[in-house]
């Protein structure tokens, strides 16, 4: 009985890894959907995110039904809790990576970003799949440390998400205010996407070591 509880435990934690790659693949393929102005490959990603949100209700389902019948405690009710809340922030992802692929629907045959911006969203989508791939690996290795420098990896997105704003207030900005306004939300779409996979890394160390991460100390060798 204990071996097929445990067995549940790990299912979790693959399905995570597993939601993790599935966002990080769709946030790749918006992107290039958003700068290619591709319409099928943003409509691949948007009717991709329902396996995404069957996933979650999948993991839902497992974690309410061993808190159901097996009642865990300490270590294992930490797990099962975090869990949820790490594959409510996927969720979340798979989410924002359809907002990217809606809006290359949306403004279709254009692009809804400036050439000369180009390479500054390319940039923030590359980020933001190493950022939840890398999500993805903690949850599968229970790295604390590396869960702790995903935090520190996200400065390199904020910094992409001044840069736009820096083009956006430029006195040069001669794109109109309804491109203004795409690429503020695309900006906005990619910082919230790799806030999630800070959120994600910071509850592994709250399920590794009892502690949440702004509080935990680590070990000096």
């Amino acid at each position: 009985m204990r071996d097929a509880y445990h067995e549940e435990l790990d299912a979790i934690g693959d399905g995570l890894v597993e939601m993790a790659r599935l966002v990080g693949s769709a946030m790749g393929r918006a992107t290039t959907a958003l700068l290619d102005a591709d319409l099928a490959l943003a409509e691949s990603v948007i009717a991709a995110d329902e396996k995404v949100d069957a996933l979650h209700h999948e993991l839902e389902n497992r974690a309410i039904d061993l808190l159901a019948r097996q009642q865990p405690v300490a270590t294992d009710l930490r797990i099962v809790v975090t869990s949820l809340r790490m594959s409510a922030d996927l969720e979340r992802s798979g989410d924002l990576a359809r907002h990217v692929a809606k809006l290359a629907r949306l403004r279709y045959p254009d692009s809804a970003v400036p050439r000369d911006l180009h390479s500054t969203i390319l940039e923030m989508g590359q980020l933001a799949q190493r950022l939840v791939a890398k999500a993805g690996l903690v949850i599968a290795t229970k790295d604390v440390d590396a869960a702790l420098e995903l935090e520190r990896d996200d400065d390199e997105m904020d910094q992409l998400h001044r840069e736009l704003f820096s083009h956006l207030l430029d006195d040069r900005w001669h794109h109109g205010i309804e491109t203004a306004v795409d690429v503020t939300l695309c900006g906005r779409y990619y910082e919230r996407f790799a806030d999630h996979a800070v959120s994600v890394a910071k509850r592994v160390v709250f399920l590794v070591t009892g502690e949440h991460a702004d509080e935990f100390v680590p070990e000096t060798r």
